[in-house]
C-alpha cells in the first residue's frame, strides 16, 4: 500500500496526488504540515530529515522530494506514457520537470504566488510582484510556443513532464495579475481540467494559505 504524507493544499503534495490518481494507485493519505502540524516531530524527522512534505512509503521504503517521488512512482508502475523505457525519450519529460523546479517555480510559486497570496495585501512588495510577473510572462510565452505543436508538454499524450508545470496553472490563472495572450497554454489547461484527478487534487482551494495582516 502506498502512503502519502502532506497537506492537500501543498503544491508539491498536489503533484504526487495527481500522478497517483492518473496511475490509478490506491493510497492512504496522512494530513501533515501547515495547519495540521507534525513536521517538527521526531517521528516525521525519522521519515524525512529535512522535515518537508511530501513523503511517501511504498513497499516498506521511504522517499521524499516531490520530483523524485514522481519519477519513482512512474518507474515502479511502468505505465506508459508516464514511464518510457527509452532513456532519451524519457528525458523529454524530465527536462520539463527540472525546468519547472529550477526556473518556473522560483518565479511563480515561491515568487509571484507568495507575494500575492501568502503576503497580506497591505504588506505586498509591488516591485517584486511586477518583476516576478514579468518573468512568469516570459516563461508562459515560451510554453505557449512549445504547445503550439503538441497537445501536451510530454507530446501527444499526458506524461510525466506535464505534472509539475501543469500543477502550476490553477494558481497562475487564479491570480489577479495581468497575463499575456496564451491560446495554446489555455487549450492545454482546458485539457487538464477534463481529467478527474487534476480537478480533484490540483484545483483545490488555497484560501487557507492566504496571508492575514498581523
Amino acid at each position: 500500500m502506498l502512503t502519502i504524507w502532506g497537506r492537500r493544499s501543498s503544491f508539491n503534495v498536489q503533484k504526487v496526488l495527481w500522478l497517483a490518481g492518473e496511475l490509478g494507485l490506491a493510497y492512504r493519505h496522512v494530513s501533515i504540515g501547515g495547519e495540521f502540524g507534525g513536521c517538527e516531530t521526531a517521528e516525521f524527522e525519522a521519515l524525512n530529515p529535512t522535515r518537508r512534505i511530501p513523503v511517501i512509503e511504498l513497499d516498506g521504503e521511504i522517499a521524499w522530494e516531490s520530483h523524485t517521488i514522481l519519477r519513482l512512482l512512474a518507474a515502479q508502475t511502468r505505465q506508459a506514457p508516464f514511464w518510457l523505457a527509452d532513456p532519451f525519450a524519457r528525458s523529454h519529460a524530465e527536462r520539463w520537470m527540472d525546468w519547472c523546479q529550477t526556473t518556473l517555480e522560483p518565479d511563480l510559486m515561491t515568487g509571484l504566488f507568495w507575494a500575492m497570496v501568502r503576503t497580506p495585501e497591505s504588506e505586498r512588495n509591488w516591485p517584486l510582484v511586477h518583476e516576478k510577473n514579468a518573468r512568469c510572462t516570459q516563461h508562459f510565452q515560451m510554453l505557449d510556443r512549445m504547445l503550439a505543436t503538441r497537445p501536451f508538454l510530454s507530446g501527444d499524450a499526458l506524461g510525466l513532464g506535464d505534472i509539475p508545470v501543469g500543477a502550476t496553472l490553477f494558481r497562475y490563472f487564479s491570480l489577479d495579475v495581468e497575463r499575456p495572450a496564451l491560446p495554446h497554454v489555455n487549450a492545454w489547461y482546458r485539457r487538464l481540467q477534463q481529467r478527474p484527478a487534476y480537478r480533484e487534487h490540483v484545483m483545490a482551494s488555497f484560501e487557507a494559505l492566504r496571508g492575514r495582516p498581523g
